[in-house]
């Protein structure tokens, strides 16, 4: 299982950064070309969240993605530090493994731009968890990966 780390302050600039880092990383581990794009788009939506809402709530820790090559799997998970963020849009939105006993009126919504960027995700990514609690929230997406060796 090989795994990749990136740490990035809670700047949109860093975002396009985390983007093509995934990208590379995904087509690495063997993710089909086709949904290359698909993780772009989701890593972009998930760190643009995540920055929006450190930026919002005053948190200057940095952003957290970890991305994990597996054996049939290729994972992403990008972490806030704002506790109990995203837990009512979550629910709202319908994404599994939402904590609802989190502190969801602790932060700031910023005019339901979480809630769609959620949506958003959902949309793009057929294995995604959402889980938020006191010490902030996680965004998981998973993605097949191909049994051929994409590296020859």
């Amino acid at each position: 299982m090989a795994t990749v780390e990136l740490r990035f302050s809670a700047q949109p600039e860093h975002v396009r950064t985390a983007r093509l880092v995934a990208a590379a990383v995904a087509r690495r581990a063997g993710v089909d070309e086709a949904v290359l794009d698909e993780v772009r788009l989701a890593v972009g939506e998930a760190c643009s969240r995540a920055v929006g809402l450190h930026r919002g709530n005053g948190v200057t820790t940095p952003i957290r993605v970890v991305l994990t090559e597996e054996e049939k799997t290729f994972s992403i998970e990008v972490g806030d530090e704002v506790p109990g963020a995203g837990v009512a849009a979550a629910d709202a939105a319908g994404v599994p493994g939402a904590r609802s006993e989190a502190p969801a009126e602790d932060f700031d919504d910023a005019d339901g731009e979480d809630e769609m960027g959620l949506a958003v995700i959902r949309g793009l990514v057929d294995d995604v968890e959402v889980s938020a609690g006191e010490f902030g929230g996680t965004i998981r997406m998973s993605w097949p990966v191909s049994s051929a060796d994409v590296l020859s």
